[in-house]
């Protein structure tokens, strides 16, 4: 069932973004979304198919292996991400960071969260895959909850 409702999600948006989380799922081969997020990179693999995520998924993913001192992690965060294909990093300009104030101001969301949403509506993604429900406020796009697919 859940990846049914995620295949007809990808099938009604031509470009997604992406939130940090489905990337840490991915990289930590998280046994509860592998299957979906599987889906979702195989997905951006195919012609036609297009991602977006804020360079500041970067950021975050990187915490962890930095904290570690896991130089060999972090060569291969950014080996695997920046190759994947149909995936764009879009780092906040000042239109971006302006948006995010704005989405920021009046959803209430986090600045990490608010950049995101920005991201993902400057590059005109018309749906976001998340699992954090607080993008549920932002209608300039559709979200897309990995847990409520489970």
């Amino acid at each position: 069932m859940g990846l049914e409702h995620l295949r007809a999600f990808l099938r009604r948006h031509r470009r997604i973004a992406l939130d940090t989380s489905i990337f840490i799922y991915q990289l930590e081969a998280n046994p509860r979304y592998a299957a979906l997020t599987d889906h979702i990179f195989s997905w951006l693999e195919h012609p036609g198919s297009s991602g977006v995520t804020s360079t500041i998924t970067m950021t975050e993913l990187l915490v962890q292996p930095y904290r570690d001192s896991d130089e060999q992690r972090v060569d291969e965060f950014y080996g695997l991400l920046s190759t994947c294909p149909n995936l764009e990093w879009i780092a906040p300009n000042l239109e971006i960071a302006d948006l995010a104030a704005r989405i920021r101001a009046i959803h209430r969301l986090r600045t990490p969260d608010a950049l995101q949403a920005a991201t993902a509506v400057q590059a005109e993604a018309t749906g976001l895959i998340t699992n954090d429900p607080v993008f549920e406020r932002v209608k300039d796009f559709e979200t897309l909850l990995l847990d409520r697919l489970l």
